[in-house]
């Protein structure tokens, strides 16, 4: 495939005066280096793996290089495939001059507004700055980018250029050049492709990481349909195929990359996706002897692999978990556990899973917003019939009935009815958007989060479910929401990326980003209330302070259980612990027995904070933390009993619901565990916290 290009000696070099214009202006006469050929790949210089490190800057966590490619003529790649390259990257290659004017402009036009510069625009322009140049993004590199562009044009076929750049770009899972991917992806020879799995590999060089279909198989699907349909454009596509298309079988990541088997290789994964989100390419991560320093603390990334295996080792074999920790005010990610397998497989820290009763504190949050106090007495009784749930009952677990409870006590015992009461009250849509506020992101994979889906009741709207922990949500994203809650109402967007540097020179360096979402005083009373849940399921050793909820999702209508929690935090670490499974199934131990977010995970997450912390002195905090416990302790006092002393006190508050002459707790002959209001204890009694299928 080639197209004939006069071009004449002339016309180039009134291209590059101008493009050396450009250079001297904006560089106050830098010097033209117009005489230096372009070298062929085989003339570039060894790339040079890069080093990962931990927080410290001197332990090395991982390396990461070229370690797959095999070159391939331009000629064994399938016309379609190419096309499909084409598609995604540079339709106009065969009719441009290696520059396009359009990009040309959209750069001078980011430097003169002071924005960040756009990538490269063309395939030629990729093909030199991934083989010659760094991946800073400013005016003087782009403009020797333009300049290198034109030279590789006029010095070689558009052929020629397009097999240098198949046989470089890189396309995830280690793998470099268009022949590595087919085996990597599909088991195939470069040859033997399709045009759908053309177009698969195509997608992914925007973002390898991030269009994987093993990372984000809608995005992935979504770019894919859209480069069939660019195709059938152009003309190298069948409309009829592009628009009837099966999205094609891929392989599971393999452990193609050294060095990056095991939990550590999903750190190298994220630090990965942190940087492409700051203008690092992938494939400069693994070419450009990079030293990258991460926000993990070694200490506690080792104390995260050996509580997480050690949990994990009491379950059923098939069973997964993730385990992250946030340190409260800045979002540095100081532990990270995405799974046990190697970079590239499903990261289950960024899984969604039902959220269960760990939602219930964001309901007592929004509460306390609204005027109410721990101390507010509410309807615990179970069954209750609510609106909007087509008549079924909610019950609690076990029907525990604590006909007037505190929020305290109603948070110790994970009782169902009076949080789905006021988050009814409140509006199921405010609590979404304190969830959002606090650290739960607002979409993930292009699906918006905390809403129903297509087929659910409110597609696009939340309901009151949301307080019974309804809706999915990420472990990372929960230990961020329970981070806000730590530092006192102040939000801090977790990283994992502290320092970026080439040879000496930094190419980015972290800030952290806060920003105030909760007054200081409802996050004090709330911790106060989630180290009464804490101390009731047995507290940390050495008397440390902690905050926290479990929480538990029923699997369907089953006796079992499908997902199980334990979120919270001292003030060093927000740790979330999650167990469970990729799609629902029993989550079971080795005896055959569910498992409980009271149990494993709450085992878990305290071996872990007492392995990290270990050593650490008492910070001010803690005993802060303490002097606020022992103040709304004394504060409880004759309101509550003034409270409970009412008749109907629910009504009086405005929580009660009643449908027709039904009141709260009618309906039900099943017998009843009564809950002694008085005493916030909930030692023997077990979890409470189950999310009922079909009730949610």
């Amino acid at each position: 495939m080639r197209w004939p290009r006069p071009f004449k000696r002339r016309r180039l070099r009134t291209v590059l005066g101008v493009v050396a214009a450009l250079l001297a202006s904006a560089t106050g006469g830098v010097i033209y280096g117009a005489s230096e050929a372009v070298p062929l790949p085989a003339e570039v210089p060894t790339s040079q793996a890069s080093v990962i490190y931990y927080s410290d800057g001197v332990t090395e966590l991982a390396r990461v290089g070229v370690e797959n490619r095999t070159d391939i003529r331009l000629a064994e790649v399938p016309e379609s495939v190419r096309h499909a390259v084409l598609a995604a990257e540079d339709r106009g290659f065969y009719g441009n001059r290696g520059v396009s004017a359009g990009g040309i402009a959209r750069a001078v036009l980011a430097n003169v507004q002071g924005e960040e510069l756009q990538g490269a625009s063309t395939i030629t322009q990729q093909y030199v700055k991934n083989a010659h140049l760094s991946q800073d993004r400013t005016m003087i590199r782009k403009l020797r980018e333009i300049v290198l562009a034109v030279k590789a044009d006029h010095k070689y076929s558009k052929d020629q250029i397009f097999e240098f750049y198949l046989n470089t770009i890189y396309f995830g899972r280690g793998a470099y050049g268009i022949d590595a991917a087919a085996h990597t992806y599909f088991g195939v020879p470069v040859r033997e492709l399709t045009a759908e799995q053309g177009a698969v590999l195509a997608a992914v060089i925007k973002a390898p990481s991030g269009f994987d279909p093993a990372n984000n198989l809608e995005g992935a699907k979504d770019r894919w349909r859209y480069l069939l349909r660019a195709m059938a454009s152009e003309g190298w596509l069948d409309r009829k195929r592009a628009d009837t298309a099966k999205y094609p079988a891929v392989l599971p990541p393999g452990r193609t990359v050294r060095s990056l088997t095991g939990p550590n290789g999903y750190i190298v994964a994220r630090v990965e996706r942190e940087l492409e989100h700051r203008g690092i390419s992938a494939q400069h991560l693994r070419t450009g002897g990079l030293r990258i320093v991460t926000t993990i603390d070694k200490r506690n990334q080792n104390a995260a692999i050996r509580t997480m295996h050690e949990g994990l080792a009491k379950q059923a074999t098939n069973n997964r978990g993730a385990l992250v920790a946030i340190e409260p005010g800045t979002g540095r990610i100081r532990a990270y556990y995405g799974g046990n397998q190697a970079y590239g497989y499903f990261d289950y820290a960024e899984g969604t899973y039902p959220a269960a009763s760990t939602f219930k504190p964001l309901v007592l949050a929004e509460a306390l917003r609204q005027g109410m106090s721990s101390w507010s007495v509410v309807d615990g009784s179970s069954p209750q019939l609510f609106p909007g749930r087509g008549g079924s009952l909610l019950k609690n677990r076990d029907d525990l009935d604590c006909p007037a409870c505190t929020l305290n006590e109603s948070m110790v015992l994970s009782l169902n009815t009076p949080f789905y009461a006021l988050a009814v009250k409140f509006g199921g849509a405010r609590i979404a958007e304190l969830a959002h506020q606090i650290g739960i992101r607002r979409a993930h994979h292009g699906q918006n989060t905390l809403v129903d889906v297509r087929g659910e009741p409110t597609p696009g709207r939340t309901r009151p479910d949301i307080a019974i922990g309804r809706y999915r949500v990420t472990p990372i994203d929960q230990a961020s929401a329970y981070a806000t809650f730590a530092s006192g109402g102040i939000h801090a967007e977790p990283f994992i990326v502290e320092l970026a540097a080439q040879r000496g020179r930094e190419l980015y360096r972290a800030e952290p980003r806060t920003r105030r979402v909760l007054d200081a005083r409802v996050c004090e009373e709330l911790t106060y209330v989630l180290t009464n849940v804490v101390d009731s399921l047995g507290p940390l050793r050495g008397g440390r302070l902690a905050a926290g909820k479990t929480g538990t999702a029923q699997y369907w209508n089953s006796r079992n259980n499908s997902d199980a929690w334990m979120a919270g935090y001292t003030p060093e670490l927000s740790t979330a612990v999650w167990l469970g499974h990729e799609q629902p199934a029993p989550l079971l131990d080795k005896a055959g027995r569910p498992i409980e977010g009271h149990g494993l995970p709450a085992d878990v997450w305290r071996a872990f904070l007492e392995e990290a912390l270990s050593g650490t002195p008492m910070p001010v905090d803690d005993a802060a933390m303490r002097a606020r416990k022992s103040r709304f302790v004394d504060q409880r006092g004759s309101t509550v009993a003034a409270e409970r002393h009412e008749v109907g006190a629910l009504h009086r508050i405005g929580l009660a619901v009643q449908i027709g002459a039904a009141a709260p707790g009618i309906g039900t002959a099943s017998p009843k565990v009564r809950f002694a209001a008085g005493s916030h204890s909930a030692e023997g009694l077990g979890e409470r916290d189950r999310t009922v299928a079909g009730q949610a």
